[in-house]
């Protein structure tokens, strides 16, 4: 049986992105009735991690523990991976002694290469380029919030990075559209995140224009991990960039704003708006926890039938 990694959104075709949204409903109504699931008994979850977490971290330590499983968590300064063991050799190694492994890092090279060697299904759990899992978690959370996101429109407001990489490929594949609002310099690059085409996204330089009439805004730091010492030009490049309640009165009335945390109040969004009305931000930040039970469920077992 072929090994199935999720690295990247466009690894999964609309129809498993369905069956996992479904999955997840199930799955989550089970742990609120506290009616025990244990698909994934003595199955193990190795977590490697280069870059700190919180919530990626709790999510899948708790999530397989949730399934029936184990966790082991591997920050690479602790392993010989941080010693400069090759990735090939590790891979080989840790997929032999667990079910699944999910990487936190900042090349995505390297989960790419991992998984080229890896015997277990391998998460991307965060890169530079590319963040599937969180994506999937917020869009889950748009569709229990709002209903289908199919023709719907996204605003992305902000630095362009793996989180705007990775809502463009889910673009693509779910059918709805993306305004991308970022300062000159920021601009997207379509052919390495392998766009097929222009008709699911739109650039703005003016965050206003991007976010009338939308569906969703939506946003991130201005200095992702790893770009520290651009923190000052970024604070000036964005100024204009804060999502605040002037931004979000151009969006739709019942628009949502979603934000993937941690977030810095004052600078990217405004107090007033992410603990506002409109913002789903803790709804989004639970959901990440049971998006991954049943991305981990159908990684190890493929599509599950359970009678309801």
């Amino acid at each position: 049986m072929q090994v199935k990694h999720f690295l990247q959104f466009k690894d999964f075709s609309l129809e498993e992105y369905e069956y996992l949204f479904e999955r997840t409903r199930w799955i989550r109504q089970e742990f609120k009735q506290y009616r025990r699931y244990w698909p994934l008994v003595d199955r193990t979850l190795a977590m490697i991690f280069e870059k700190n977490s919180t919530r990626t971290r709790l999510s899948f330590e708790v999530g397989i523990c949730q399934l029936g499983g184990n966790a082991i968590f591997l920050p690479t300064r602790d392993t010989q991976l941080g010693r400069g063991e090759p990735i090939e050799d590790s891979a080989r190694v840790i997929s032999s002694m667990v079910d699944l492994v999910m990487i936190r890092t900042h090349e995505h090279e390297m989960v790419e290469r991992f998984s080229e060697y890896s015997n277990a299904p391998i998460i991307n759990g965060l890169t530079n380029d590319y963040h599937p899992c969180q994506i999937l978690g917020d869009i889950f959370t748009y569709i229990e919030q709002r209903g289908s996101i199919v023709g719907k429109t996204v605003a992305w407001v902000g630095d362009v990075n793996n989180m705007s990489n990775t809502w463009l490929q889910a673009a693509e594949i779910l059918n709805f559209k993306v305004h991308i609002a970022s300062p000159p310099g920021y601009q997207i690059e379509p052919e390495k995140i392998g766009l097929k085409c222009t008709d699911h996204y739109t650039e703005f330089a003016c965050p206003l224009d991007a976010v009338k009439d939308v569906d969703l805004v939506t946003t991130d730091v201005w200095t992702s991990m790893g770009f520290e010492a651009e923190t000052a030009a970024r604070k000036n490049d964005f100024a204009d960039f804060q999502v605040d309640a002037k931004m979000m009165a151009l969006a739709k009335k019942d628009a949502l704003f979603m934000h993937c945390l941690p977030a810095h109040r004052g600078e990217e969004v405004s107090a007033e708006v992410i603990d506002g009305p409109q913002s789903v931000v803790w709804e989004e930040a639970e959901n990440r926890l049971h998006v991954q039970k049943a991305l981990m469920e159908y990684l190890l077992l493929g599509k599950v039938e359970v009678d309801n």
